[in-house]
């Protein structure tokens, strides 16, 4: 059994690694969903009108003091 495993195991590090799927296109699929991702968030920022709201200046009106 030993040397059956050890025969499979020399024969198996001798056999040529074929590439995959994601050895192939795992990169081209990795920036091409990076691409995707930055355009519909750039369009997101600049073009639905979103108000972003971070400063309060201006916003606050203060209220009248109670005595």
């Amino acid at each position: 059994l030993a040397r059956s495993i050890q025969r499979t195991a020399v024969r198996q590090a001798h056999h040529k690694h074929e590439p995959n799927f994601h050895d192939k296109y795992g990169n081209l699929v990795l920036l091409g969903g990076a691409a995707v991702s930055a355009t519909v968030w750039t369009y997101i920022f600049t073009q639905l009108g979103i108000e972003w709201g971070l400063s309060p200046v201006g916003r606050v009106t203060p209220k009248e003091w109670r005595e």
